[in-house]
């Protein structure tokens, strides 16, 4: 890890798709000195956003460039297929992408999932968005596959979408320049792995509460004897006990004998 001077906030990038209030709000209520700044970036701008320095850590689309960048790989989507809400494809939970063949399928500039053949039919252009790809779906000209976060992001009231189980996945990482570990990093790291307040792995600003010492307890000098010797000693005062009951009655059997009158 490599240790630098506080900067004034902590400064996170996140992709579409990607909610990071749950994160946002841990960091807050757990380094209240330090605060979180948001930068949104696209999939493709991300990566070099952390690469310039633009921020200290972000929410990412794998791959990235593992010489450079460490991640920590955090979920994979579902993949959908985004229709009009009157489309076939509507009357069923999940299509394959030979379901596809037919149809238009738009392939947005900045898609994500990395294809080698996109399914169905190409689009008479490639949106420069996939906001721009939800515009034409939604004007019934075509259809888009996108993760599931995406789908929902751009969610309108005449589309719905539907699982499209043979597809790619996108997954989605917090990554960090290699050299550029901080200990703010190692934070935030510590937050989205849900590590404790008092975690001893990372660095936490609050330390691990230390044992309790237990008081000693006094070892007896020989294993076990003062036991013994307490046994013994109760044994012995019951066998006194016993035999002055029995002196007495040895008195009363041996003494002299009581003479006749």
């Amino acid at each position: 890890m490599t240790g630098s001077a506080a900067p004034s906030s902590f400064r996170l990038a996140y992709v579409p798709g990607v909610t990071p209030a749950k994160w946002v709000r841990i960091w807050n209520e757990r380094f209240p000195d330090v605060p979180l700044t948001l930068h949104a970036a696209t999939a493709a701008e991300a990566p070099e956003l952390l690469r310039d320095g633009g921020a200290d850590a972000g929410f990412v689309r794998l791959p990235v460039d593992r010489e450079f960048f460490s991640a920590i790989p955090l979920y994979t989507e579902a993949t959908v297929v985004v229709v009009p809400k009157d489309h076939v494809i509507s009357a069923v939970d999940e299509v394959t992408m030979d379901d596809l063949a037919d149809e238009v399928v738009f392939h947005p500039l900045d898609d994500v999932l990395g294809w080698e053949r996109p399914p169905g039919r190409p689009g008479f252009e490639r949106p420069a968005t996939t906001a721009d790809a939800v515009e034409l779906v939604a004007a019934n000209v075509g259809l888009l596959v996108v993760p599931q976060s995406l789908a929902r992001l751009h969610h309108r009231k005449d589309l719905t979408y539907r699982t499209l189980a043979d597809a790619p996945q996108s997954s989605v990482a917090l990554s960090w320049p290699q050299e550029a570990t901080t200990d703010l990093v190692e934070d935030f790291i510590g937050v989205v792995r849900g590590r404790t307040v008092n975690s001893t792995r990372g660095r936490t600003t609050s330390q691990a509460p230390e044992a309790k010492e237990q008081p000693r307890r006094k070892r007896p000098e020989s294993g076990g004897g003062a036991a013994r010797g307490r046994a013994g000693g109760g044994a012995g005062r019951r066998g006194t006990a016993g035999g002055a009951k029995g002196g007495k009655g040895g008195d009363r059997r041996g003494g002299k004998p009581r003479r006749r009158s």
